[in-house]
């Protein structure tokens, strides 16, 4: 406990034992030993007695006497660092040589910590010491450990490691979250509100302003990207940058090139839009970069492939084409719709243009533009005349139901393009927010086959549960409950756990509003098989107990209807109330 004392010639334990062992009067060798070991001040040795005479044990007094003293310098420490004068880190280095033997004693090791930590460079001896020994790396501040990880990539990685994984827990249980709702879903929460996430506080004081372990967490970030293809990972890519741009750490902020591009993006996302002014302003940062800076495009990509952004962007563009529309303009006539679809384009490819080094950025086809997009719009047309028709005398009509069978463009770009895959389904979720079940019985069908399974990922499906609330009373027919179950989410939940869960937790909200006779056959259809895992056991488990609990409490026959917002469920009270001003 006391080792390092006798290295600094001060007596301990030990020698106190050796003194008495050997002596002829233990109690004039006990005084010496105090008189040599005790505070060297003259005066305080004519006021010990009094101490004595009060009951106060020695042990006590020096106690107190040590614990002012070890404050004191501590104090004195931090003020030393923190002044001007110029061998203020000389004088430190003096004191963490004469402190550091008793590093291992708790009293003494304060002092010792407080010392390394106030160090902006601490001597590679020290630094060696505390790394070899896990009870004094663990006691270390975050400065000290800092500069103890810029040298150990793989040490850095142990510490970073267990936050990212519990980041991408996190975002995965915010997909499948048991809220269902169109108002409070992914995207809901702000870019400022997502930066105070545990996992992006943690890492940001991690990394202070340090540059090295900044670029050592995006290396971290784009390999854990590519080995996945998480796109979290490039979420967190960008708000890990925004955080320290909060805080002002100009050191990094100054020298990462996507800086200014992110921040820009950063204020669309918070507004949902990318408006004229910024899409220039982001237009400008891609059009600047430099022959011989092509890589920078990597990182541009990611943060484009984040989410968010993408999220972002799409929804911009659904805005900007339902503008051309009432403009009666081509897609290919509007810059601000180019110049999105050339961001969504760069972030789409973001894991390509990594994994092949080949920092180009892709081509849109224009064929997007020219052929895919008139074929979407042409959608929203037959809706229209179809809505107009109805209104007419009968014999004026020219068809009497609504068209069932899409575009071969429409169709054939959703399976094979990514970007008007990405497209499609956002036409989908603007549909279903517009409440428009025929254009959505329409579409849902079509989305069985799409680029890459899109639409079967778990970001869509978040979003498409959630919008489906919007239509909770249309599940009581057969036709509708045919194309979104059977037509739809039927066709991959055995081969695609995740479709299950979205599955169940939709019916969690909606089994009510569910046609019976249909319910019953989902509920066979949906139990889980032996080999599935715990979370859709479970979903299943709970959407049984509600069935059953819903059985036994059958609703009231004059029951008030309910405006289903998709909006946390609310009861509504079932007594019709009656007017009591007169009429």
């Amino acid at each position: 406990m006391f080792g390092g004392l006798p290295e600094l010639g001060i007596s301990n334990g030990e020698d106190l034992k050796e003194t008495l062992t050997n002596c002829t009067e233990p109690l004039k060798a006990i005084d010496q030993f105090q008189m040599e070991n005790g505070i060297l001040l003259p005066t305080l040795q004519s006021a010990l007695p009094f101490l004595d005479l009060h009951g106060t044990p020695r042990l006590e007094f020096h106690q107190s006497v040590f614990d002012e003293l070890r404050e004191k310098l501590m104090e004195r420490v931090a003020i030393i660092a923190e002044g001007k004068d110029e061998d203020r880190y000389r004088k430190l280095e003096e004191l963490l040589e004469k402190s550091f033997p008793l590093v291992k004693m708790p009293s003494i090791q304060p002092v010792v910590m407080q010392v390394l930590k106030h160090l902006p460079k601490v001597p590679e001896k020290k630094l060696k010491m505390v790394m070899a020994d896990k009870e004094l790396y663990k006691m270390c501040a975050v400065e000290v450990k800092r500069q103890i990880w810029q040298d150990n990539q793989a040490l850095f990685g142990d510490e970073v490691s267990p936050l990212l994984k519990q980041y991408i827990v996190e975002k995965e249980a915010a997909l499948f979250s048991s809220d269902l709702s169109i108002l409070h879903n992914f995207f809901s929460p702000s870019p400022k509100t997502r930066r105070q996430g545990e996992v992006v506080l943690k890492l940001t004081q991690m990394i202070g302003k340090n540059v090295k372990l900044y670029d050592m967490v995006l290396q971290f970030l784009r390999t854990l990207f590519l080995r996945t293809r998480n796109v979290h990972y490039c979420t967190l890519r960008a708000e890990l940058l925004m955080s320290l741009h909060d805080l002002d750490i100009s050191e990094i902020c100054s020298v990462d090139p996507c800086h200014k591009f992110t921040w820009c993006l950063d204020a669309c996302i918070r507004e949902k839009f990318v408006d004229g002014k910024r899409a220039r302003e982001l237009q400008g940062f891609l059009d600047g970069v430099r022959k011989g800076q092509e890589q920078v495009l990597g990182d541009l990509s990611m943060i484009l492939c984040d989410p968010f952004a993408c999220n972002t962007l799409v929804l911009s563009i659904m805005r900007n084409l339902q503008e051309l529309l009432s403009q009666d303009a081509l897609p290919r006539d509007s810059p601000d719709l180019m110049l999105l679809l050339r961001m969504l384009s760069l972030g789409q490819g973001a894991w390509d243009m990594i994994d092949s080094q080949v920092f180009k950025e892709p081509r849109l086809e224009l064929e997007v533009v020219t052929r895919f997009l008139p074929a979407m719009m042409s959608v929203v047309v037959d809706d229209h005349t179809f809505t107009v028709e109805q209104k007419l005398p009968s014999e004026e009509k020219s068809s009497l139901s609504y068209p069932t069978i899409l575009p071969d463009t429409f169709l054939k770009y959703l399976q094979e393009n990514r970007v008007a895959c990405e497209m499609g389904l956002y036409y989908v979720l603007h549909i279903a927010k517009l409440r428009n079940k025929n254009a959505l019985q329409r579409l849902l069908p079509a989305l069985v086959e799409t680029y890459n399974d899109m639409a079967f990922s778990d970001i869509f499906l978040h979003l498409l549960t959630g919008h489906l609330t919007l239509l909770s009373d249309e599940f009581g027919t057969e036709e509708f409950c045919s194309v979104v179950f059977d037509g739809f989410l039927l066709t991959s939940f055995s081969s695609k756990e995740n479709v299950h869960r979205h599955t169940l937790r939709m019916l969690l909200h909606l089994h009510h509003k569910v046609l019976p006779s249909y319910m019953e056959t989902l509920t066979k259809t949906l139990e889980p098989p032996k080999q599935c895992s715990e979370p859709v056991k479970e979903l299943y488990t709970q959407l049984m107990e509600k069935l059953e609990a819903h059985k036994k409490s059958p609703p009231p026959t004059d029951e008030t209807p309910s405006l289903d917002l998709g909006l946390h469920p609310v009861t509504v009270p079932t007594t019709t109330s009656t007017p009591t001003t007169p009429l």
